[in-house]
């Protein structure tokens, strides 16, 4: 405990001579309004970091129209998405981020192939030209 008791509780008063202890201390602070920090007050009050371990109530589950954990069970809304409004919820804040991690940076496996059907008009079953014909004609010349 820090500084003199006095300051803390107006009401202990002691002279010079006397020594405060801790154990004189514990006696006077029966009050009500202390919340008891000689005792040992149990549990943690705190909001922060200490108090995250102890937290056991799920506020978000998974949504029905996004599938993401942001569906807010008090609230009914899904942070994510706006479910169940019937727009569905979307900011232009990141366009850079959008624009990392859209149709195109990646492998496109599939859809490179389809890009070069489509050029093509989706042609299915047809055999292409013998090319021996095409290469021995270019040789020649």
């Amino acid at each position: 405990m820090g500084g003199p008791a006095w300051l803390i509780r107006p009401d202990l008063r002691v002279s010079a001579k006397t020594k405060v202890t801790t154990a004189s201390l514990k006696d006077s602070f029966e009050h009500p309004w202390y919340a008891g920090e000689f005792k040992g007050a149990g549990r943690c009050t705190t909001k922060g970091t200490s108090s995250f371990g102890k937290r056991r109530n799920k506020t978000h589950t998974l949504c029905r129209r996004c599938g993401s954990k942001a569906y807010h069970l008090q609230k009914s809304t899904c942070g994510k998405c706006g479910y169940p409004a019937k727009r569905k919820r979307k900011y232009n804040w990141s366009v850079k981020a959008k624009r990392r991690s859209t149709t195109g940076t990646g492998r496109m496996r599939h859809l490179k192939v389809v890009y070069r059907r489509f050029r093509n008009g989706f042609r299915e079953g047809t055999v292409p030209k013998p090319r021996r014909a095409a290469v021995a004609a270019s040789g020649s010349s």
